[in-house]
């Protein structure tokens, strides 16, 4: 019966053969590079997980899941990569079966139901999606703690952690249809006209006309530049190779793409951070762990009267919580800190539904070796204020576009600038205020994890969620096997700063 109402329901899901192939398309110079960035130690996948009660079923799960998500064509779409990139295809032998499976825990969900879904978690993180068909897939544990668990797993090529915030509103109950698509505007040829045409904002336009250097440039350049393993001098043949197509008749681009490309090179000369058990060469195992939300109404109560921002106080006890994590291992902190790349969105919010990738990196420094918990909020604060109008994070996308113009070697010297001087990943997403419903039971807890690249070991995650803040950890197992011992400092963190914050002589 099953079988039969996932058949009747990918029929009417699907779009028709001649749809299908004018909606075929490349695969833009950014996600190109994050298709290509998988490592058998990293693999680019964005892992969640909804914990749900009541329960619900497989059969219902597989109709909701279909109905909402192939509404957006690129969950219907393989990959097809050749010598100069990547294509999306639909696939013509879709089946939700695929895509959403029937998951069990084994026996140690009988006593230890949490420590058993993270470990399957773990090892999820390190099996490869199938190439042959989209890359994504939903599992159910149908009884879960009373209730349910759905696992999710999406490969990085479709979309970053805003966009899929996105996806999941309409997944939910009442969740909306995405807006339908507007056609592609004709970029103007100019700076002049294409400086006008987005006048509305920053980003945009430096976006458009770094992303538009660096196609002009590309598709010569990837052939010629294939055997160059120094990125510097590879940026710099591409600026000529942009050059010589002409790209110096408007001087504006030209400067601006010369710029971009030389201080994205600069971004090899950032320090090392210190040295921990954090950093090193991984392995080939992942462990996952998470704490029971913090209130988000006091986490907001204590950065007001800080005077700094939420994401301040987050930050800051992430790094009291690593650092109170190393110090429990017997490892000196005094005076270190780390850094963490933390994703910087460069789209606007409302057009987060058209999915692929559209962020930037920014280096945060973390002060791991402060132990006052108000210094330490104050140390981050000033460090987040020194990167607002930092033009870093639209570097990093800039790099992430050239990556994907070359072949996979250069492209891993390249990215290597990153995970070299990088001991963590960490992003926050903010999510919705009140708790959501699915198939009619409540989503109680929602979770997820991001990818690491390189030789990064560490990923942090923060997500606000239902009045709670929640945070997710992400180690390999070479460099830390028990995340949950981080996880485990946050609560007392945060409860530190609260009680100092208690304790500051209010009448000044």
């Amino acid at each position: 019966m099953v079988t039969k109402i996932n058949r009747q329901h990918s029929q009417a899901a699907a779009p028709a053969p001649s749809a299908r192939v004018a909606a075929s398309e490349r695969m833009s110079k950014v996600d190109t590079a994050w298709l290509r960035m998988d490592s058998p130690c990293n693999l680019m996948m964005i892992m969640g997980v909804w914990i749900i009660q009541p329960g619900v079923g497989y059969s219902e799960t597989c109709q909701r899941v279909e109905e909402r998500m192939l509404k957006y064509p690129r969950f219907a779409q393989r990959v097809q990569q050749d010598s100069t990139g990547a294509s999306w295809i639909y696939d013509d032998d879709f089946k939700i079966s695929r895509h959403v499976l029937r998951e069990t825990l084994g026996p140690l969900a009988k006593t230890q139901p949490q420590q058993a879904l993270q470990e399957r978690l773990g090892e999820l993180a390190l099996q490869p999606l199938d190439s042959r068909y989209p890359l994504w897939d939903f599992r159910l544990v149908e009884d879960y703690m009373g209730g349910s668990a759905l696992l999710v797993r999406i490969h990085h090529c479709i979309a970053d952690g805003l966009a899929l915030i996105s996806v999941i509103q309409t997944l939910v109950d009442g969740g909306t249809d995405p807006p339908k698509r507007q056609p592609k505007p004709s970029y103007p040829s100019g700076w002049d006209a294409a400086e006008e045409w987005m006048s509305h904002s920053l980003i945009e336009p430096l976006t458009l006309a770094t992303v538009k250097a660096l196609e002009v440039a590309g598709d010569s350049a990837a052939h010629a530049l294939g055997a160059i393993a120094d990125p510097q001098t590879l940026l710099e043949k591409i600026v000529e190779k942009g050059f010589s197509k002409g790209m110096a008749s408007s001087s504006e681009m030209a400067k601006l793409a010369y710029q971009v490309l030389r201080d994205g090179a600069a971004l090899a000369l950032m320090p090392d951070d210190s040295p921990t058990r954090l950093k090193g060469t991984p392995g080939q195992s992942k462990r996952v762990a998470w704490c029971q939300p913090l209130p988000l109404d006091e986490v907001r109560a204590i950065s007001k009267a800080l005077h700094c921002s939420i994401n301040d106080v987050l930050l800051a006890c992430v790094a009291g919580a690593i650092g109170q994590y190393l110090k429990s291992h017997g490892d000196a902190v005094a005076g270190k800190e780390i850094r963490a790349m933390v994703p910087v969105n460069l789209r606007p919010m409302e057009q987060a539904y058209k999915l692929g990738n559209k962020f930037g990196l920014a280096p945060v420094v973390l002060p791991i070796g402060l132990d006052n918990p108000l210094a330490r909020v104050f140390e981050v604060r000033q460090r987040m204020s020194a990167l607002k109008g930092s033009l870093q994070p639209l570097l990093a996308f800039g790099l992430l576009a050239v990556a994907g113009l070359v072949v996979k070697p250069v492209q891993d010297a390249m990215l290597s600038l990153f995970s070299k001087k990088t001991t963590a990943v960490m992003t926050n997403v903010p999510g919705p205020r009140e708790k959501l419903k699915f198939c009619g039971s409540t989503l109680e807890q929602t979770l997820f994890w991001v990818p690491q690249s390189g030789t990064v070991g560490l990923g942090v995650s923060i997500l606000s969620y239902g009045g709670g803040v929640q945070f997710g950890v992400i180690t390999d197992t070479r460099l830390c096997p028990n995340p949950q011992a981080i996880i485990d400092q946050f609560e007392p963190e945060f409860a530190k700063l609260s009680l100092l914050t208690l304790m500051l002589p209010w009448e000044d």
